[in-house]
């Protein structure tokens, strides 16, 4: 979603109370960038409901079955939010156009996790070293059944390196 379409939907600000709720979320952001920490306490409550509205449509357009809920990624964006230190905020438009960001940021790092979980994650490393040590270590009939076959592991380079 670029930050034009972030900028122009509307979303439940649209109410008899949107001017006002438009010009708050402005000063608190304004106080944020001052400083103000008291300002974000208050700032979060306010667009909570559109924060989690836009994470909702995102993540309907992603796998069906996704582990990520859209509270879920509301409070890890939030908690990147927070973290933002060098941001200038201008205003409501700008403040969700980042937020769209630092969602889609979440996104991608939740699924660099996965991936990397389905590729060996939890799986015990055993360098050559390592095995060399326990093979000199462990009796010759344990020493033909723990050692390295270096034609089989050259053979698995070789399949992955054409692989990737």
């Amino acid at each position: 979603m670029s930050s034009c379409a972030v900028a122009s939907s509307h979303g439940p600000d649209e109410g008899p109370d949107a001017g006002s709720d438009l010009h708050a979320v402005t000063g608190l952001l304004h106080a944020w960038s001052a400083g103000d920490a008291s300002a974000l306490d208050a700032l979060f409550p306010i667009v909570y409901g559109e924060l989690r509205q836009r994470a909702g449509r995102v993540l309907g357009r992603e796998r069906p079955g996704h582990t990520l809920q859209p509270t879920a990624l509301v409070h890890e964006a939030y908690l990147r939010l927070v973290d933002q230190k060098r941001v200038q905020w201008e205003g409501r438009s700008q403040f969700f156009a980042i937020a769209a960001r630092v969602m889609r940021r979440v996104l991608v790092d939740h699924a660099r996790a996965r991936r990397a979980g389905k590729r060996g994650a939890g799986v015990q490393h055993v360098t050559l070293i390592d095995a060399r040590h326990d093979i000199d270590a462990a009796s010759s009939a344990q020493a033909a059944d723990q050692a390295v076959d270096l034609l089989a592991l050259d053979d698995a380079l070789e399949r992955l390196v054409a692989f990737d």
